[in-house]
């Protein structure tokens, strides 16, 4: 059967994608058990997380990580089917990093010009980028096992929707060890560290979701 007859009968049959959420949830799932047994064994949690969850800052860097994390799942989901594409769900992406962005830019022009460095790099600056990446990496093999059971067409697309995906996962459970929760930070180093799993993603992609 030729290339292109295959995805066309893939893509009229629905039979093989009606567990696709079953292999999702088994593939991301276990890729979050993994990387919160990684962050609390190798990184460990914050010890004042008791006391930091009464601040309601405590848990933007959650709630943006959940939000992009459910965006990009969505443009996932798309791709894992054969000859699509992710169009308008794109923007929920979008949607969520320039709320996170808006969020950061006021809290730096409502900040005196004193605060500003430390909004900007907090305590943890130079590590944020690489620890997220490294609690994501097995989320995104999750991910990936699971978009081999499917039949994405568009191999570096998918790469870069299952790197977003996991790096906002990973984002997400590191924010357990991070002690920082300023809006300027999140905006800039938390949505670093999940670009990078995203180009991550893309350039992998070519070659683990090649079928």
């Amino acid at each position: 059967m030729r290339t292109d007859a295959l995805i066309a009968r893939l893509a009229e049959d629905p039979a093989p994608f009606e567990k696709l959420s079953t292999v999702f949830a088994k593939g991301l799932g276990g890729g979050v058990v993994a990387a919160i047994v990684l962050t609390w064994s190798v990184l460990g949690f914050r010890s004042d997380m008791l006391h930091a969850v009464a601040d309601w800052m405590y848990w933007s860097k959650f709630a943006y990580a959940l939000a992009l994390a459910i965006a990009g799942f969505v443009v996932v989901e798309r791709l894992a089917r054969p000859g699509t594409r992710p169009g308008r769900r794109l923007l929920l992406v979008a949607a969520v990093m320039v709320l996170i962005a808006a969020g950061g830019l006021a809290q730096w022009l409502s900040a005196p010009g004193a605060a500003h460095a430390g909004l900007f790099f907090g305590r943890s600056w130079r590590v944020c980028v690489p620890l997220i990446v490294l609690v994501s990496l097995p989320i995104f093999v999750g991910v990936i096992a699971a978009l081999r059971q499917m039949a994405p067409t568009r191999p570096i697309a998918a790469g870069a929707a299952a790197g977003l995906l996991a790096g906002s996962a990973g984002a997400f459970v590191y924010g357990f060890h991070c002690n920082e929760s300023a809006l300027v930070f999140v905006s800039i180093w938390y949505s670093a560290g999940i670009a990078a799993m995203t180009a991550l993603g893309a350039l992998t992609g070519r070659w683990l979701l090649r079928w």
